[in-house]
C-alpha cells in the first residue's frame, strides 16, 4: 500500500494535480487513495527524501516548487548514470525486457503524436524503470530512481507539445538501441537526449531571468 500511495502521489505532483504550495493531509489522501494514514505517511517520507515535499509535523506535507537551476546540477549527474545504464542494459537485458522496450518505443511515440501527456508520462516512467531494471544491478536501480523522478517533475512543468514529440523520438531511439544490444548506438542516443534536456533547461532558465 505504501508503494501504491507513493506512485500515485508522485504522479499527482508530476502531473500538477497537486500544485507547488499545496498542503497534503495524510488523512485526506488516505481516504482518496483507499488506504490508511500509515502508507501515506511512508510515501510522503520517501517523497521528502526525493525533494517532492517538505513534511510538517501535525500539519501535513507541503508540495515543493520546481527548482530550475538545480536541474542543471541534476543533469551533470544524470549524464554519467544514463551512459552507464545504456551500456549495462544493452548487454544484460533479457529477451522479455528487450521486447517490452521495443513496445514502449512505440507507445511513447504514439502518446506524443496524439498529445496525451498522461500516456507519455506512463510510457516515460516505465522506460526509465525497465531500462534501469535491465542493468540487473540493484544498487544502480536505487541510485537512478530518484534522479529520474526529479527530472520527470521538471519535464512536465516546462515541456510543450513540440518538445513532447522530440523527446519521444529521443527516448525511442535510446531504448531501441538497447533492445538491439547496440551499446555504442545507445550511448550516442543518450548523449543526444541529454543535450536536448540541457537545452530545454537553459531555455527555462532564460525565460525566468
Amino acid at each position: 500500500m505504501a508503494e501504491k500511495a507513493y506512485r500515485r502521489i508522485e504522479e499527482m505532483i508530476v502531473m500538477r494535480e497537486l500544485q507547488p504550495g499545496t498542503m497534503i493531509s495524510e488523512a485526506q489522501m488516505g481516504t482518496e487513495l483507499g488506504c490508511g494514514r500509515t502508507p501515506v505517511r511512508e510515501a510522503l517520507q520517501r517523497l521528502k527524501l526525493e525533494g517532492y515535499v517538505d513534511v510538517h509535523p501535525r500539519r501535513g506535507a507541503l508540495v515543493t516548487s520546481v527548482d530550475v537551476l538545480k536541474q542543471l546540477e541534476l543533469l551533470e549527474v544524470r549524464r554519467s548514470l544514463e551512459d552507464l545504464m545504456a551500456r549495462l542494459a544493452s548487454l544484460r537485458a533479457t529477451g522479455a525486457e528487450r521486447r517490452r522496450l521495443l513496445a514502449l518505443a512505440t507507445e511513447i511515440t504514439v502518446a506524443a503524436e496524439t498529445g496525451s501527456r498522461l500516456d507519455f508520462y506512463s510510457a516515460n516512467k516505465e522506460i526509465h524503470e525497465l531500462t534501469a531494471q535491465a542493468t540487473h544491478n540493484e544498487t544502480f536501480v536505487k541510485t537512478i530512481g530518484p534522479v529520474h523522478g526529479l527530472s520527470r517533475r521538471f519535464w512536465y512543468a516546462y515541456i510543450g507539445e513540440e518538445q513532447l514529440r522530440t523527446a519521444a523520438k529521443l527516448h525511442a531511439d535510446v531504448v531501441t538501441s538497447v533492445a538491439h544490444n547496440d551499446a555504442n548506438a545507445a550511448v550516442g542516443n543518450v548523449e543526444k537526449l541529454m543535450d536536448f534536456l540541457e537545452s530545454l533547461t537553459r531555455m527555462a532558465i532564460d525565460r525566468r531571468t
